[in-house]
């Protein structure tokens, strides 16, 4: 395994983040123990989850996926030499299930830390993350955007003095923000700085061979200030592996399982993965592991988020970190994205 610095703190975490929104829907909780343990031993030190999870979000698993890594965490005897990252919800109508619709102010994301605490059953979280903005702004995929639109549910500085107070007690470690901007990032940034509260020390963005659009703003900030990218996503919700255009997919993949998860899959999404895909068989590679190695070695990356429902595909996925990427097939990645520039923002 490789690591790198997580911002400016001195933890050091693996390039190769395990994620685990699919504990609880796709995975028993057996299942996701086994990964657990099968990551760890691999040397992967970092686990992301969320108070969303499991995934799709609905009442009935929300918060499962922190209660299997719990009850995984209360029978190890090295919670200290691991860094668990977990994430606070914004507001959206799709999460109206959690605190009846979560708000990023104290009450709400108090409420959500000592929740995730418990369920999680540790007295901190290494990294504790703002799952997206509060306010009117481009996330999920979303384009466009009009001035003067709403203003924010909440305000980053009362969101982030919340997170402050929670430092100063020991509850988290560091903080982190997923599915921002470039405003954003430097907004928190600047408030960090002007009231001496922590600085950010992590962006949790997608970032794929299919969507390259982090490298346009948001790369810079990253190398410049010491926030990487925590990058999720990588494979595309598994379609950079190429197993939905080679009929490989099980019934109970996915994309197979939940047919609205379709960012992914646009035509022009289709057609990129296919020249990808033709480009690792090309070269004798498997088309995930390149896939995940492109974005391993990006320079303003921390670490990258994969997700895996069976020990195989884990497997693979971890194996990417020993992949390095000749010349020639980079080049030949450039080539395609020039003549599919991020198909599926």
């Amino acid at each position: 395994m490789k690591y790198r610095q997580l911002g400016q703190t001195d933890i050091e975490v693996s390039v190769i983040c395990l994620g685990t929104m699919t504990f609880g829907e796709q995975n028993t909780e057996a299942q996701a123990h086994a990964q657990l343990d099968y990551a760890v031993a691999e040397g992967v030190n970092f686990i992301d989850t969320a108070e969303l999870y499991a995934i799709p979000p609905k009442p009935e698993t929300q918060g499962l996926t922190e209660s299997y890594i719990g009850r995984w965490l209360a029978r190890r005897q090295d919670r200290d030499r691991l860094i668990i990252a977990t994430k606070a919800s914004g507001p959206g109508d799709f999460v109206k299930h959690i605190r009846g619709g979560p708000r990023l102010n104290r009450q709400h994301i108090t409420q959500a830390l000592e929740a995730s605490l418990k369920r999680l059953r540790t007295d901190y979280v290494d990294l504790y993350q703002i799952h997206w903005p509060a306010r009117q702004t481009n996330f999920f995929g979303q384009l466009g955007y009009t001035c003067g639109d709403a203003a924010p549910l909440d305000n980053i500085e009362t969101t982030l003095s919340v997170l402050n107070d929670f430092v100063t007690q020991g509850k988290i470690r560091h903080i982190g923000i997923s599915n921002e901007t470039p405003w954003g990032t430097m907004e928190y940034l600047h408030l960090a700085k002007t009231h001496g509260w922590p600085r950010i020390v992590s962006v949790q963005n997608p970032y794929s061979l299919l969507n390259r659009s982090y490298e346009i703003g948001m790369a810079e900030i990253s190398c410049r200030e010491a926030v990487g990218l925590l990058a999720y996503s990588p494979l595309g919700f598994g379609v950079l592996s190429g197993k939905y255009m080679e009929q490989r997919a099980t019934a109970d993949a996915r994309l197979n399982l939940f047919k609205d998860y379709d960012r992914y899959t646009n035509p022009e999404g289709l057609a990129a993965t296919e020249a990808y895909v033709q480009l690792a068989r090309a070269h004798g590679l498997s088309p995930a592991q390149m896939a995940l190695a492109f974005v391993n070695s990006r320079p303003f990356l921390t670490s990258t988020i994969i997700g895996a429902t069976t020990l195989k595909q884990l497997r693979e996925n971890i194996d990417s970190i020993n992949l390095d990427l000749s010349t020639e097939v980079l080049a030949a990645i450039e080539a395609i994205h020039t003549h599919h520039p991020n198909p599926c923002p």
